[in-house]
């Protein structure tokens, strides 16, 4: 039998349900980034192709006042100015060498006005043979329509030459 206060209990939950359903918050819109995944792309492709004609001042134009450029083996280059000194440095020595970056496969993502780009990378020698691989993961700020780096690292997959052996002394 149904008495007063199971009535007021049943519709008591009801209700309750209702207010919770009700009060949940609604899913965010789902916002297309690909425009965005595919201009930090570009930044990546530019900053290669820069790279391996030694053009060292399109290379820091792509980063932010307080970007951080950290190469493997080498000091940390924080703002244009150290930026550029490396660059210029690290630029050079390639050129004479002959070595060029190839970019390998890329993944992107997009959050607001920051992203990252994530992928590899190979250099390869004036015949054409690898010499090096290796993986990167930038950090980007989108400001004023263009995307900077504000944190960019790159590493070698290969381990680190072993120092050649020191001359042994002529026996006596």
């Amino acid at each position: 039998m149904f008495n007063l206060r199971n009535v007021v209990i049943v519709v008591g939950t009801v209700l309750g349900l209702t207010a919770c359903t009700a009060a949940a918050p609604a899913a965010p819109p789902v916002v297309d980034t690909s425009a965005d995944q595919t201009a930090l792309r570009g930044t990546t492709i530019t900053w290669i192709d820069a790279y391996n004609a030694g053009d060292v001042e399109k290379i820091v134009a792509l980063y932010a006042e307080d970007g951080v450029l950290m190469p493997p083996h080498a000091a940390v280059a924080s703002g244009p100015a150290a930026i550029r000194t490396f660059l210029t440095a690290d630029t050079a020595g390639a050129k004479a060498m002959g070595l060029k970056i190839v970019l390998g496969a890329s993944t992107a993502a997009i959050s607001g006005d920051m992203g990252y780009e994530s992928g590899s990378y190979t250099v390869t020698d004036a015949a054409g043979a690898t010499v090096d691989s290796g993986s990167y993961l930038s950090t980007s700020r989108k400001a004023n329509g263009k995307w900077l780096y504000v944190r960019d690292m790159y590493n070698s997959d290969r381990p680190v030459s072993a120092p050649a052996a020191a001359p042994t002394a002529p026996a006596r």
